[in-house]
């Protein structure tokens, strides 16, 4: 690990007691964004990283888990593929082969951030870095300052407090684990734990999900919700609904038992916990009258401003939209803002494009039925809803479903205001529909677009 951190060693010769303009608390995605984008602007700047570079995203997150997603598509589409003629025979699946090729990947990625902020100038400062005052660091033995600070430290995955939590992973001990777990359990409703018990599903894990309600992705359209439901436990994932984790029991023979307040177990070689991240704030804030929120994130005001004037946050580490192009598209706005004279310039979060890897996919942007109604008024909302099975699953034995919504805006001649789609495809199609919802389209627009037949992406143009 020491040689994949010094590989990028590149803390420069300048006296320590010069001042940066620009001083980055993380390397992720978000915070290498706006780094970089800053050097382009005339900016002197640093960023401060104590483990590898990239962030979550790269690490132990977005990459990483679509290298997996991938593999467990082509599971599926070998188990399709004998409805297509193809006689495959008996096929194996090595864990190691992908794991491996998979961190190499990554490694590449990490050298990849490195090398681009050397040809950015920008100084990379290797240690923990926490304040000292509101212009002042201590990374290490080191001490450096700058005129403005910016906090992208992310976050990372939280653990209840259970007996037996020893036992279990988090989404980082994922792509730890050294082989394909005989049987999983996945405790967790967000997108992370869907993605994760789908993976393993669809790999041959006999997989439960726990979740503590009756639906999972709670924060998404209820359509979404049920239509994903169905489709999780026609796969094979056995989701354990409204069942709260009580302990942990690890038997002699290595089996773990999760049991439950309501009275059930189930047995696995693998316990994961995906319940939520907290944030990385532990950089001692308090010397940078950086102000919390009550759930523990940075808080920051639209323009990323934090409580301290010359002190701003973006990504995971405040809590909204916990995203990595979001990080990213805040990053940049706030370099052009601090240093290319746009005073004005910050991110807009509304319409963010959105997509779970689930199995199948989900893609989603805007407002779900139900936040629409609470915006606007129940009266001025219309849907329009289409399920079907896909054409790619006309003439094989699995039979996924795909299903698409449109909310509109009634006196607003009907704009879009949410759109919603899960089925094979989606995550690559709703970018797209992400730009015409960001220019007001409505749905007299995406009726005048000529349909793309025979594709899914055509019951968008064409619902009535």
């Amino acid at each position: 690990m020491m040689n994949d951190l010094n590989s990028h060693f590149f803390v420069s010769c300048r006296k320590m007691s010069e001042e940066f303009d620009l001083l980055v608390i993380g390397a992720g995605s978000g915070g290498i964004a706006s780094a970089r984008r800053a050097a382009e602007y005339g900016a002197k700047v640093a960023v401060c990283e104590f483990t590898r570079l990239g962030g979550t995203c790269v690490n132990v997150g977005c990459v990483p888990k679509k290298v997996m997603w991938n593999t467990a598509a082509l599971a599926e589409h070998i188990e399709d593929s004998k409805d297509y003629g193809f006689k495959t025979g008996d096929v194996s699946f090595d864990w190691k082969i992908i794991k491996d090729k998979r961190d190499a990947y990554v490694k590449r990625l990490n050298g990849i951030y490195g090398n681009n902020l050397e040809k950015s100038g920008i100084t990379l400062f290797r240690g923990k870095a926490v304040f000292k005052d509101t212009n002042t660091l201590q990374v290490g033995d080191q001490t450096v300052k700058a005129k403005r600070i910016l906090i992208a430290t992310g976050g990372q995955p939280s653990f209840p407090d259970l007996p037996g939590i020893e036992h279990c992973i988090s989404s980082d001990g994922f792509f730890e684990l050294e082989s394909l777990p005989a049987r999983s359990v996945i405790v967790g409703a967000g997108y992370i734990a869907v993605e994760l018990a789908g993976i393993l599903n669809a790999l041959g894990s006999k997989t439960s999900l726990m979740i503590r309600h009756e639906n999972f992705l709670r924060t998404f359209d209820k359509d979404l919700q049920e239509c994903l439901m169905v489709e999780t436990e026609a796969a094979g994932v056995n989701v354990m609904k409204s069942r709260n984790t009580k302990e942990i029991i690890k038997k002699e023979d290595g089996t773990l038992v999760v049991n439950t307040k309501e009275g059930d177990s189930v047995e696995a070689d693998c316990v994961l916990f995906a319940i939520g991240r907290k944030p990385n704030t532990d950089i001692n804030l308090e010397a940078a009258n950086v102000e919390l929120t009550d759930r523990g994130f940075i808080k920051v005001d639209e323009y990323q401003n934090t409580s301290q004037e010359n002190i701003y946050a973006l990504g995971d580490v405040c809590g909204k939209a916990l995203l990595t192009p979001v990080a990213i598209a805040a990053g940049r706005k706030l370099a052009a803002r601090l240093f290319k004279g746009m005073k004005d310039a910050h991110l807009n979060y509304d319409l963010i494009p959105t997509v779970v890897f689930s199995h199948p996919t989900l893609g989603t942007i805007g407002l779900t039925e139900d936040e629409a109604k609470e915006k606007y008024g129940e009266q001025y909302i219309k849907t329009y809803t289409s399920k079907f099975t896909p054409m790619f699953h006309s003439i094989t034995e699995r039979k996924p479903k795909t299903f698409m919504k449109l909310v509109c805006l009634i006196p607003e001649d009907e704009r879009v205001v949410g759109l919603h789609c899960m089925g094979l495809g989606c995550d690559e199609m709703v970018q797209g529909f992400g730009v015409a919802m960001k220019m007001g389209a409505t749905k007299t627009d995406f009726d005048s677009c000529v349909a793309i037949h025979p594709t899914s992406s055509e019951e968008f143009v064409t619902m009535r």
